[in-house]
């Protein structure tokens, strides 16, 4: 006789809580159940507590002993089963996890049939067919057990709904098994679950393990409650796990030092150094500490801080003026102008600059960033602005090629009379061609025709016929004019005016030069309607020492002859030009500083007083003159003047419709100038009384050449009035008065 096991059943939890938990039932001694009906397809729960009762059997059959054996060892496998589904069952409920309860019905199969076992996974996906058999081991009664509600969970296929199943076992007497019903359908066998035991343990451990991180989670937050996050840097220094305070004294050692130590920059294509405190930056303390967050909850954080850091910025404070000062002295450095391109001539070749921009530090955006990284520890890289060229190299290129090389492949050569020439040397080309940008990124070439005038000229001066004023000389006591000269000269400008041709041919490069008429600026006829025929202003000095009358001399032979047209002014400084002893000109008396002094050129001075009187009478608009800073007894008083080269001058102006004309006439002893002209105008002076009189002081000097011993004079005030009126009707045409105050002459003694 073989045992046959029924069905197992499978009950979730996830429908109907209110359910009871099912508890495994074994059977100690099997009986014969009959094959009980299938439910296929259960719709409602009643149709679920229908349960197909087994027929009993009428009479107890006599077993044979090998029988009970076989029942009695399956008797045995079967309570064996039942303590491990128990333990199972144990497991499955202290693990709060779990979600099913499985309930094994074991069942002694009949002879012919293995021994099974079914366990039915919910959700079902078809109906259960259960079969109950009872048999009666010979020789064996077994008590019948108090039945139990079964319940299974069966999902419909179709639907997947939940399909509730109730089963009540019947138990029936002690009788023969008869043999097997065949079964039109065989059920195949569910294999048994395994899978929500096998994950059993490695929870527990996991479990374990969230518990062990809970309490070192709770133990780092005891720790490090009122410190720094750990893993905390400023500037890289590490101030995490610190109390507030011992984080600022840390970074105060460690950060502070730092501001008097210099960075380094770099500007562009320029390195340099700053000093922090120098440049008015300092580290706000406190702002810089409130930057670091409180102690982190989140336990990822907290764990990732132990292999990493965070970096808290620095807070800086800025002295905007010293900040500003510091950027304009690394400007002064760091800028550079861009370099244009160009083409240049040197040593008669011609070579072209490659541009290169410059560049031009942003002091306000560089300030911000030194004060906000320079404390990185690294090279702080200040930003800067490029400035531009207006030349590209293609356009330096092209001028060079086109213009330059061409210009310096020869001289070039201007053809003047009696086959002299003037050459213009490739040497000299660089003066004369330069290049400037045409704002298109190309280069325009400029000629310079007054240097190549100039370079030229004195080469053919030789060939020229210099045009000559007309002038009057004074033969016979009158004067009368010298015919002027019409000059015969190069009109360069026309002569030169072919110079880019010349300059960019590579052939021909010489030209003739061309020769006009060039009147004088004085011509004849200009000079005879001069009006000068009669002298209408001369004054006369005298008195002065030989070495003063070498100069009063070389000067008045300069003037002699000058002629002043109607409006033009005359200077005297500008017409003798420089008095020096390149010119002949010897040492004489002068005033330096007020007191008698010697140098070349002295005694001028007395020519101008000579020269201003005569155009005083002449009628002549006084422009400019100095009196002397003291009296000199020779000179009328408030109408005399002082000259000096280069610093006090006298000048004049024509203001009569006629021209005039200055004659000068020097002796050994005096001087006398004569202004010859047409006379319109009579002036009379009045000099007015001496008022005011100062004495000298005494002052004491070396012996020596630089002591010029003198008496002294006392010092005074004194006006001059000057009446001009028309010489023709007498009508008084102007009356001005000049007021002179004259120092004392000091005493001066040489010891």
């Amino acid at each position: 006789m073989s045992d046959e096991e029924g069905p197992s059943v499978e009950k979730t939890n996830s429908e109907d809580s209110s359910l009871p938990e099912q508890e495994l039932e074994s059977v100690e001694e099997p009986q014969a159940v009959e094959e009980t009906e299938s439910v296929e397809e259960p719709q409602t729960p009643e149709d679920t507590d229908a349960v197909v009762e087994a027929e009993s059997v009428e009479s107890p059959q006599p077993v044979d002993a090998d029988v009970v054996d076989s029942a009695e060892a399956a008797d045995a496998a079967v309570a064996d089963e039942d303590e491990d589904e128990d333990e199972a069952v144990d497991e499955l409920t202290d693990d709060e996890s779990a979600n099913e309860v499985t309930t094994v019905i074991p069942v002694v199969p009949a002879d012919d049939a293995p021994p099974t076992e079914v366990v039915d996974e919910a959700p079902a996906t078809e109906a259960i067919d259960e079969q109950t058999e009872q048999f009666e081991p010979p020789a064996v009664v077994v008590p019948p057990k108090p039945p139990r509600p079964e319940f299974v969970q069966q999902y419909d296929t179709q639907k997947f709904e939940p399909i509730q199943q109730q089963y009540e076992p019947v138990v029936r007497e002690p009788a023969v098994v008869a043999p097997p019903v065949p079964q039109q359908q065989q059920q195949p066998e569910a294999p048994a679950s395994t899978s929500s035991r096998k994950w059993v343990k490695p929870a527990i451990a996991v479990g374990a393990i969230f518990a062990v991180a809970a309490i070192a989670y709770g133990v780092d937050i005891f720790t490090s409650s009122g410190k720094t996050p750990r893993g905390t840097q400023v500037a890289g220094v590490d101030i995490g796990d610190l109390t507030p305070a011992d984080a600022e004294a840390t970074l105060r050692a460690q950060l502070g030092p730092r501001l008097v130590e210099p960075v380094a920059v770099h500007a562009g294509g320029v390195d340099s150094e700053i000093v922090p405190a120098s440049a008015g930056v300092d580290v706000d303390w406190s702002a810089t500490l409130s930057g670091v967050n409180a102690q982190p909850i989140n336990p990822i954080t907290r764990i990732t801080s132990f292999f990493g850091s965070r970096e808290v910025p620095v807070v800086s404070t800025v002295d905007q003026q010293a900040l500003d000062t510091s950027m304009a002295q690394l400007a002064a450095n760091s800028d550079r102008a861009p370099v244009e391109g160009a083409v240049v001539f040197e040593n008669g070749k011609a070579t072209g600059v490659s541009p290169a921009a410059g560049q031009a530090l942003e002091t306000q955006k560089a300030g911000s960033t030194f004060a906000a990284e320079w404390s990185d520890g690294g090279v702080v890289d200040l930003p800067v602005d490029e400035v531009p060229v207006t030349v590209t190299q293609a356009g330096v290129d092209r001028a060079l090629q086109e213009v330059a090389i061409p210009a310096v492949s020869g001289d070039v050569v201007v053809n003047g009379r009696d086959g002299k020439v003037a050459t213009l040397g490739v040497d000299q080309i660089g003066e004369v061609l330069t290049f400037t940008p045409d704002g298109s990124g190309g280069l325009t070439p400029q000629y310079n025709t007054d240097a190549a005038i100039k370079i030229l000229t004195p080469q053919l001066v030789s060939t020229e016929v210099q045009p000559k004023d007309a002038s009057f000389t004074f033969a016979g006591g009158k004067p009368s004019v010298v015919p002027g000269v019409v000059g015969d000269l190069i009109n360069w400008p026309d002569t030169v005016k072919e110079l880019p041709v010349l300059l960019g041919s590579t052939a021909s490069r010489a030209t003739p030069a061309v020769y006009g008429p060039v009147p004088p600026a004085l011509t004849t006829e200009a000079a005879e309607a001069l009006g000068i025929n009669e002298v209408i202003g001369e004054f006369t000095t005298g008195g002065f020492e030989y070495a003063s009358g070498v100069n009063i001399g070389l000067a008045a032979s300069e003037i002699d002859g000058a002629v002043i047209k109607p409006g033009d002014t005359f200077s005297l400084n500008e017409y003798t030009g420089p008095r020096g002893a390149a010119q002949g000109y010897v040492e004489s008396g002068i005033i330096n500083n007020g007191r008698p002094d010697k140098a070349v050129g002295g005694g001028i001075s007395q020519l101008a007083t000579t020269l201003y009187n005569a155009t005083y009478f002449a009628g002549m608009d006084d422009v400019a003159h100095t009196e002397h800073s003291y009296y000199i007894s020779r000179y009328p008083e408030a109408r005399e003047a002082t000259i000096f080269d280069g610093a006090i001058d006298l000048q004049f102006r024509n203001p009569a419709k006629t021209g005039v004309m200055i004659e000068t006439i020097a002796t050994s002893s005096n001087i006398t100038v004569r202004i010859w002209g047409t006379k319109t105008v009579d002036v009379t002076s009045t000099t007015g009384p001496r008022t005011s009189p100062t004495s000298p002081n005494t002052v004491t000097l070396p012996e020596g050449p630089g002591c010029v011993a003198s008496s002294g004079a006392p010092g005074f005030t004194v006006s001059d009035t000057r009446v001009i009126t028309d010489h023709a009707s007498g009508a008084e045409i102007s009356s001005n008065t000049r007021t002179v105050k004259y120092d004392p002459v000091p005493i001066v003694k040489c010891e």
